[in-house]
C-alpha cells in the first residue's frame, strides 16, 4: 500500500487536472473579496464544476467520468433488456471497475504497453465488420445514441491495452500438466455415463391458433383415438404417417437421437420413465397434442463413442469487399470465374492463385482438411451441400464471396488427440478466469485509492 502522506504534496496539482476552463476549482478562501470568476463560453453560472471523486495512485477519476460511465452503462443495460440496480448501488460497482481499470492502465503504462492509431483503426475497423457496417456507419450510429466517436476510440484503445497486459500478467503464465488433462477427461467420462441420449418418434395433432373449446376438443378426440390404436397393436410409424400434422410425419415421425436438455420439460420427463419401445400417455402443449415413442436409449459416453466426425478438403477462391471493390463487383467477379470453371477454360487452382484475395491462394485455394466448426457457417453450410468436384455459386461470408470446390470427404472417429485438445482447451479457460480475478485483486490492492466523497463509498 502506498503511504498516503506521499499524496497531500501532489493533491493540489490534481485538482487542476479536474476541473473545466478556467481554473473555477480554486478554493473559495483563496479568492478576493467580491471576486466573481469569469464564467466560460457554453457555461452557465449554475453549471456544476467539476470535481475529483477518487485518487488512484498518482491519477484522478472526477466526477463527471463517473456520470459519464454510469450514463453509458445505463444505456447498453436497457438496450440488452436488463434490470437496473438502484442508483447507489450502480454507481459503487461502476466506481469500483473504474479504479480497477485504471490501476490497470496505470501498470501497463509503468510496462510500456502501448497501442498506436494505426493498430487502433484496424481493431475498430474489425469491430465495424463483424457488425457489417463500415466505420462511418457505426461512428454515425453512435453519434445518434449520444456517444462521441472519439471517446469510443479511447475506450477501445484502453481494452486492447489491458487485454495485453493481462496477456502478459496471467494468460502466458498459465501451465497444465497431463495429469491436469487426464483428470478432466476421466471426469468428462464419468459425467457422460450417467447422462442419457434418447432416440424419439413422435405423432403431433395440431391446434389451430385462436381455436374454439369445440375444436380443441376435437383434436384431443383425434389425439385419443391415435392413442386407442397403438394400445391395441397399430405401428406408430403408420399412424404417425397418417395423423401427425408434424413435418417428419412421412418419416414416421422419427425425430433422432436428443437429450434431455434438448427437450421441452414436459416432454423429458415422460420420456425418462419409459423402456425402449413404449409410448407417452397423450400430452398437451400450447399448440398441439404430443404422443412420443421412446425407440432406444444410451449413454452420452455410448454416444461419443459411436460418434463419427466427417471431415472436408475443400479450397476456395475469396474476393474481398473493399473501398474499391463493392458486393455486387466481388459476386460478379466469381460469377465470371464460375462461368469459366464450368466451361473448361480454366483450372480452379489457377485461377485461385491469380484472383483469390486468401493466403491459401499460393496453394491454389486448398485449405487442407476442415473439421466441423473450422470455417463460418455461412461457408460451412454450403460446402456440406456440394458433391465432391462440384463448385458453389458466389457464398458470402463476413470475409467477402467464395467459390467453393468440395476436393475429398472422410468420415473418422473424433480423434483422441482431440478429446485431449478440448480438455486442455477447457482446464486453460477456467484455470485462466481464475488466475485473471486474483491478479485483478492484486492489482487493486496494491493501489492507493483515496474516495473524495462518502456518497462514493
Amino acid at each position: 500500500m502506498r503511504n498516503a502522506r506521499m499524496h497531500q504534496l501532489k493533491i493540489a496539482a490534481l485538482l487542476l487536472c479536474a476541473i473545466t476552463a478556467g481554473g473555477q476549482a480554486l478554493a473559495q478562501d483563496a479568492k478576493p473579496k467580491g471576486f466573481t470568476p469569469p464564467v466560460p463560453v457554453g457555461q452557465t453560472s449554475n453549471t456544476p464544476i467539476d470535481s475529483i471523486a477518487v485518487v488512484v495512485n498518482e491519477d484522478v477519476i472526477t466526477r463527471r467520468e463517473l456520470t459519464e460511465r454510469v450514463k453509458t452503462v445505463v444505456q447498453r443495460m436497457k438496450a440488452q433488456n436488463v434490470q437496473l440496480p438502484g442508483d447507489a448501488d450502480l454507481q459503487r460497482q461502476i466506481l469500483e471497475r473504474m479504479i480497477v481499470e485504471r490501476a490497470q492502465l496505470q501498470l501497463a503504462k509503468e510496462m510500456g504497453v502501448r497501442v498506436d492509431d494505426n493498430q487502433l483503426d484496424r481493431a475498430i475497423a474489425r469491430i465495424a465488420e463483424q457488425q457489417k457496417l463500415t466505420v462511418q456507419d457505426m461512428r454515425n450510429q453512435m453519434e445518434k445514441e449520444g456517444i462521441t466517436f472519439a471517446a469510443f476510440r479511447e475506450e477501445i484503445r484502453e481494452e486492447i491495452i489491458m487485454q495485453r497486459l493481462r496477456e502478459h500478467e496471467v494468460d502466458n503464465k498459465v501451465q497444465i500438466s497431463d495429469a491436469e488433462v487426464d483428470a478432466q477427461l476421466a471426469a468428462e467420462a464419468a459425467m457422460a455415463a450417467e447422462q442419457f441420449e434418447m432416440n424419439i418418434s413422435q405423432i403431433m395433432i395440431r391446434i389451430p391458433e385462436n381455436a374454439s373449446p369445440e375444436v380443441i376438443a376435437q383434436k384431443k378426440a383425434r389425439a385419443d383415438e391415435v392413442m386407442r390404436q397403438l394400445r391395441t397393436g397399430a405401428d406408430f410409424a403408420k399412424m404417425a404417417a397418417t395423423y401427425s400434422d408434424a413435418g417428419d410425419a412421412l418419416k414416421g415421425g422419427e425425430v433422432g437421437w436428443r437429450s434431455a436438455d434438448r427437450l421441452p420439460p414436459l416432454f423429458a420427463e415422460a420420456l425418462e420413465k419409459l423402456k425402449p419401445g413404449q409410448v407417452t400417455p397423450v400430452m398437451k402443449s400450447v399448440g398441439a397434442f404430443h404422443i412420443l415413442k421412446l425407440t432406444e436409449k444410451r449413454s452420452m459416453a455410448e454416444a461419443q463413442a459411436a460418434a463419427a466426425v466427417t471431415q472436408t478438403r475443400a479450397r476456395h477462391i475469396l474476393i474481398k469487399v473493399t473501398p474499391t471493390t463493392s458486393a455486387a463487383d466481388a459476386k460478379r467477379k466469381l460469377e465470371d470465374l464460375k462461368e469459366r470453371l464450368d466451361n473448361k477454360a480454366a483450372k480452379f487452382e489457377d485461377l485461385a492463385r491469380l484472383q483469390s484475395n486468401d493466403t491459401s491462394a499460393a496453394k491454389g485455394g486448398d485449405l487442407g482438411w476442415l473439421m466441423p466448426g473450422d470455417t463460418l457457417p455461412e461457408f460451412e453450410a454450403a460446402m456440406n451441400g456440394l458433391k465432391i468436384g462440384e463448385v458453389s455459386t458466389p457464398v458470402e461470408t463476413s470475409f467477402g464471396y467464395h467459390l467453393i470446390e468440395v476436393l475429398e470427404r472422410k468420415t473418422d472417429d473424433l480423434s483422441k488427440e482431440k478429446q485431449r485438445t478440448a480438455a486442455r482447451n477447457a482446464i486453460r479457460e477456467r484455470k485462466t478466469e481464475e488466475a485473471a480475478e486474483d491478479w485483478q485483486r492484486q492489482v487493486r490492492d496494491r493501489a492507493y485509492v483515496e474516495y473524495r466523497g462518502d456518497d462514493l463509498k
